[in-house]
């Protein structure tokens, strides 16, 4: 009886902290903005062109890798587009 509870708090505890985690990302997420062109090869966020996630960007410059960087600062840096290549 006494590992059920435990087992149950524990969970409980986790499934919190997933809960939290989620809510910082998404809010951590709305000042930011995916910039294409500007990824060094090996450094992109997450799928482009070719391959499925991070860290798999071949070339560095591609058009079609992105990376999150601050709103407002994609446009600013040479290459940078807001908009996907193609």
């Amino acid at each position: 009886m006494k590992t059920k509870t435990v087992v149950n708090a524990a969970l409980t505890g986790v499934l919190a902290l997933g809960v939290l985690s989620a809510g910082t990302v998404l809010a951590a997420d709305a000042d930011k903005e995916k910039c294409y062109g500007v990824v060094k090869a090996g450094k992109n966020d997450c799928a482009g062109s070719g391959h499925s996630c991070a860290g798999q960007a071949t070339k560095s410059g591609d058009s079609n890798d992105w990376v999150y960087l601050p709103k407002g600062t994609c446009e600013k840096l040479v290459s940078g587009s807001l908009k996907k290549a193609g």
